[in-house]
């Protein structure tokens, strides 16, 4: 069943609000620049409104201890502390958010918590993310869906990316072949076409890597608008050397995260190097990795399928990069290159409506995911209603 998208810019009534259901989305992503919340109202008729959205930026204290994770230099009091301070940080968000706008009969809260580690093919596969729900739902006074991927792993499959199911019922066109990227500190995609099941998966660095290599370098937590990568050249021989990771040949289903693609990544592909390369230059060759990483990805999607019109809808934060978004329009000239914004969801949100999306489903023991996404043996409602 396909959801329509429209954002509100009026008021409901008390009476018309009766009549449908209100979720909180929370999402705070690989990148870790923010917290993002989005109030979403469903109705009977398969509407989805998305009435407002918020962003709290993540506190910066927070940014680092969670960066520290990746470096091994923690401990499990450490690992304890972070999980109890996310939760305070989640519930400020949506305290604050709750007094703007007070007149909604919220449902429930989906909050993903913040991914520290994912290894869905381990010997023994998990997915860790941070922040404590119980704490979550007693400090708002609301039931919190949390814990999202662990049920897709337990059925085998991968946790992750859990969006496309969401992605299907915003975007899908039988009219188009469409796919849906998700530009955050990983990239991920949704692709979606009526002569075959949807397609999803982690496709590589984002705005994690470009992100933590300008930080070192001029000591910026971000890129603006690519201004900087936009000053080099790539670095042919070490794109190449990049794209030769296996990562990036093996088959999805498959998922990703900062633990694998970090600056100790980037050091052994720099090693490989046999001359030196400035600093300006590699971030012009991360900027073009997370191009061509998509790009090859997209291309190797569409050659298999019936000729129709192409289209690549990006969200995410990585849409505030001009360079970026550049290089997509550039080495894509057949596909219709758009953000989500055109089809009425603000592409720093999509993440954030699709897990009150996702609480919705649980709310109503509904299927969540998409085994011919995850891998997972069978469709299931995904996440843990914790009550307050």
């Amino acid at each position: 069943m396909q959801w329509q998208c429209i954002i509100l810019t009026t008021n409901r009534t008390t009476n018309q609000m009766t009549q449908k259901t209100y979720f909180i989305g929370i999402m705070s992503g690989t990148s870790l620049d923010g917290i993002d919340l989005a109030l979403v109202e469903f109705s009977a008729d398969y509407k989805m409104n998305v009435i407002t959205t918020d962003i709290l930026p993540m506190p910066e204290f927070l940014q680092k201890k969670l960066l520290a994770l990746h470096k091994g230099d923690t401990h499990l009091s450490a690992l304890g502390e972070l999980n109890q301070a996310l939760a305070r940080t989640y519930a400020h968000a949506v305290q604050q958010f709750l007094r703007k706008y007070p007149n909604y009969p919220i449902m429930a809260i989906g909050c993903h918590g913040q991914t520290v580690w994912h290894a869905p093919e381990d010997a023994l596969p998990f997915t860790m993310q941070l922040g404590d729900m119980q704490y979550l739902a007693v400090a708002t006074g609301l039931p919190v869906v949390g814990d999202f991927r662990s049920k897709d792993i337990a059925l085998g499959g991968q946790g992750a990316p859990l969006v496309p199911a969401f992605h299907q019922g915003i975007f899908f066109d039988e009219n188009y072949h469409t796919a849906v990227l998700n530009l955050g500190g990983i990239s991920n995609v949704s692709l979606l076409s009526a002569s075959q099941p949807v397609v999803g998966f982690d496709t590589g660095p984002a705005n994690a890597l470009l992100d933590s290599w300008v930080a070192q370098h001029l000591g910026v937590s971000f890129d603006k608008n690519g201004e900087w990568a936009a000053q080099g050249k790539v670095h042919q021989a070490l794109l190449a050397h990049c794209l030769r990771d296996p990562y990036f040949q093996r088959p999805a289903p498959k998922s990703t995260g900062r633990e694998y693609f970090n600056l100790f990544w980037l050091q052994r592909q720099l090693e490989q190097i046999p001359e030196s390369i400035s600093p300006v230059d590699v971030q012009a060759t991360l900027n073009a990795l997370t191009v061509q990483c998509n790009v090859q990805a997209l291309n190797q999607w569409r050659a298999n399928l019936p000729t129709l019109p192409a289209r690549l809808i990006i969200c995410g934060g990585g849409t505030h990069n001009r360079h970026l978004w550049q290089g997509f329009v550039e080495n894509l000239p057949q596909w219709q290159v758009q953000k989500s914004d055109d089809f009425g969801i603000h592409s720093d949100f999509v993440e954030a409506a699709a897990f009150a999306w996702l609480a919705k489903q649980r709310w109503h023991n509904l299927p969540s995911n998409l085994p011919s996404v995850t891998g997972a043996k069978r469709a299931t409602s995904l996440g843990v209603i914790f009550t307050p």
